[in-house]
């Protein structure tokens, strides 16, 4: 069985991969200027979840690519 991703499951997985570099620099952001503690451990955790699914799916493009 083949695989390989098709044409329109890498764009889809490009266009998740921009969704999420979206998403933590928001969560970056919004860290350093949120003045409640529990905000800022909020936003840190996912910031650190979206760092995780960033090079998750980098990983998955790299290999499609090869």
């Amino acid at each position: 069985m083949d695989q390989t991703l098709g044409v329109h499951e890498t764009l889809d997985m490009h266009e998740i991969l921009m969704f999420k570099n979206i998403c933590l620099t928001k969560s970056a952001t919004m860290s350093a200027i949120a003045q409640d503690s529990a905000l800022k451990e909020l936003l840190g955790q996912d910031a650190k979840h979206a760092k995780q699914d960033i090079e998750q799916l980098m990983s998955l493009l790299g290999r499609e690519e090869k």
